[in-house]
């Protein structure tokens, strides 16, 4: 396992253990954010930890032409009963994502450091969110790096159901018309298969990545 010094450097993905654990320190900086991502890696740990860099293999993904919508996820969608908006309320997703409960966890990973990390990527026009409103209230959204061909989904949320499902769809059709390749979904989760998603080898995923 590699110790990160205050150089701005990751090492190579395939160096990551079993786990996909790559490396351990460093900071949150937006510089070493963005190299992360276009490394193929992202930062996942807990309050009071110190940074933990991970490359999982296999990757999970979703090549936006797999997209699932099921035919009741049809019919929610045509009732337009929710409002779609992006990079309106980035903070407020972001902080949502920290907050809501999740079964099967005791705590978030989101921590406040990293919600100051992420607004500062978002300010640079790198971190994007998507909301997604109901009565002019937030019901749900998500957020994650942009990298303009491949969007690196980190964290959705919903206070009613479906909402983060009506967000990742409305991201991945806007994502189809500006011919992005890609979104990544870091790693397996069954809500995220049921929408199309699948795993794919990491060498795989680094090649698309590579290729814009």
């Amino acid at each position: 396992m590699y110790y990160l010094s205050p150089t701005l450097f990751f090492p190579a993905v395939t160096q990551a253990n079993h786990d996909g654990i790559l490396a351990i320190g460093g900071d949150l900086s937006p510089q070493r954010l963005q190299l992360a991502y276009q490394s193929g890696i992202f930062p996942w740990f807990e309050e009071g930890e110190p940074i933990v860099w991970w490359s999982p293999n296999p990757r999970m993904v979703l090549f936006l032409n797999e997209l699932i919508i099921s035919k009741s996820m049809r019919n929610i969608l045509n009732r337009n009963s929710f409002t779609v908006t992006f990079n309106q309320k980035f903070r407020d997703v972001i902080s949502n994502c920290q907050n809501i409960k999740r079964d099967g966890q005791k705590g978030t990973w989101i921590t406040n450091d990293m919600i100051d990390a992420y607004v500062k990527l978002h300010e640079l026009g790198i971190a994007k969110s998507v909301e997604i409103w109901q009565n002019d209230t937030l019901v749900g959204g998500l957020y994650g790096i942009d990298l303009g061909h491949v969007f690196c989904g980190e964290s959705m949320f919903s206070r009613v159901s479906n909402a983060s499902k009506v967000a990742f769809i409305a991201l991945v059709e806007k994502l189809k018309k500006e011919n992005y390749k890609l979104v990544d979904c870091q790693v397996y989760n069954p809500h995220l298969e049921s929408l199309g998603c699948r795993e794919i080898e990491r060498d795989e995923f680094m090649e698309l990545l590579k290729s814009e």
